[in-house]
């Protein structure tokens, strides 16, 4: 009976201990946060919003950037003694070594851990200090896992893990694996269960969902065909494809483009306006194909929102190559350009290259053109907004007391002003002003 009682005064204990979840990084990455919690929460620990408050500390890593595990390091070295500290994510299988020189941690897994954050968490309080990097690798968690949303509008819905590249400057495949999708009738059943929990928006993510479904014998366009017929008022938004993987499907994903479930945005990332350095940087793709893609899709939508992703610096980009990016932005225009500065990442084979790389101060002046021209296409391109009057749902709360902010069919921000509560709320806009980042709108 003693025995009996020590054992349920320990586990009351570990399950009264308050935790602290924190995700960096990417939409999956986000989605993969939500289900720790979600699953901790379950499971009885306090979820608190700080680390001062927290017992133990999860830290849902990202390292896709020299800058970003900078970040990471910094952000875990930063935890006091007499908290555990749990690092998972991308970075303990990105650079495991890094993190056990400079940071004090009591648990490590990989990315996407799931349910299985529970053992881990329970082992650490322990007093065990566990290595889980092997655990679970390479498999998905189930969708129908709990999740704490910190937005009650937008559910992000992972649709694969991993992906069928092979970039030369990529180390997240290293974390991340290869592709393994979820069945349809999966992805499906996530989104009727969160438009029934109320959520407006859908974002279905992946590291590339271009490549969605190519192991089990489907693809995106089917997919999207499928999730467009879920009953109820909601909105998709569709996560980055890789140029190379849309061609052999590019009619059927327009087609489907057509729904009006689907917000008309693109994210599809060129990075390099010269052809040579595509090759290099192993992009299937030349920058003719990505013109035809974005021509394809503005034909049928030409308020279409054109996101892509630009590196500068790239290992032998000569001075007329970066030009040629320039020229590239310049012609397509596009309303968003991510501009990344190259880092070198470890094990990738652009790391190799070292005699090839380009100088950083090189690469700072070209990134700073770059970004220059990228609010200017943006401002060019927002500008074509003002006095467009629709309809626009509410998904953010504004940084600013009494502001939201909310996207139209294009998945553009607009920012309108409101004493009422409005957050899930579609509303009659009309925009007044434009922004680099946003539109201004009054609502009418």
């Amino acid at each position: 009976m003693f025995l009996l009682l020590v054992e349920a005064f320990r586990i009351l204990r570990w399950k009264s201990m308050r935790v602290f979840v924190k995700s960096f990084g990417c939409s999956t990455n986000q989605a993969d946060g939500a289900v720790l919690a979600g699953c901790l929460a379950r499971t009885g620990y306090e979820l608190v919003e700080s680390v001062s408050a927290a017992d133990v500390v999860v830290y849902n890593t990202c390292a896709v950037k020299g800058p970003t595990e900078d970040r990471m390091i910094e952000a875990a070295k930063r935890i006091r003694e007499g908290k555990k500290l749990v690092v998972v994510g991308c970075l303990p299988l990105i650079n495991l070594r890094r993190l056990k020189e400079e940071v004090r941690f009591d648990g490590v897994a990989g990315p996407a851990v799931g349910e299985r954050i529970v053992g881990i968490v329970k082992r650490v309080l322990g007093g065990e200090r566990v290595f889980a990097l092997e655990e679970g690798l390479g498999v998905n968690p189930k969708l129908s896992l709990p999740r704490a949303e910190g937005n009650p509008v937008v559910s992000v819905v992972p649709v694969s893990y991993g992906c069928l590249g092979s970039c030369a400057y990529c180390c997240v495949v290293f974390a991340r694996g290869r592709l393994r999708s979820y069945a349809i009738g999966e992805i499906v059943e996530r989104v009727e269960v969160d438009v029934r929990r109320g959520f407006r928006e859908v974002w279905l993510t992946a590291q590339d969902t271009a490549c969605y479904g190519r192991d089990i014998g489907t693809d995106l366009a089917e997919l999207l065909g499928s999730v467009c017929k879920v009953h109820g008022d909601f909105r998709i938004r569709v996560g980055m494809m890789t140029p190379n993987l849309v061609m052999d499907m590019l009619e059927d994903v327009v087609g489907v483009y057509h729904d009006e479930k689907i917000f008309k945005f693109l994210h599809l990332p060129v990075q390099s306006g010269d052809d040579a350095v595509l090759k290099r940087m192993r992009r299937f793709y030349s920058v003719a194909d990505f013109k035809d893609i974005v021509d394809k899709f503005r034909a049928s939508f030409p308020e279409l929102t054109l996101a892509t992703d630009v590196i500068c610096g790239f290992p032998r980009e000569g001075a007329e190559a970066f030009e040629r990016t320039l020229r590239l932005v310049e012609e397509v225009k596009p309303d968003v350009v991510n501009v990344s500065k190259f880092f070198a990442r470890p094990g990738t084979l652009a790391a190799e290259m070292e005699s090839d790389f380009v100088s950083s101060s090189e690469i700072k002046g070209r990134s700073t053109r770059a970004g220059a021209l990228a609010k200017r296409m943006a401002c060019e391109r927002n500008t074509r907004w003002v006095g467009w009057k629709g309809e626009v749902l509410i998904d953010e709360v504004g940084k600013v007391a009494g502001s939201w902010v909310g996207r139209n069919f294009a998945y553009k921000p607009v920012a309108v002003k409101s004493a009422e509560p409005l957050l899930g709320r579609t509303v009659t806009v009309e925009v007044v002003e434009a922004f680099p980042t946003f539109l201004e709108g009054r609502i009418v």
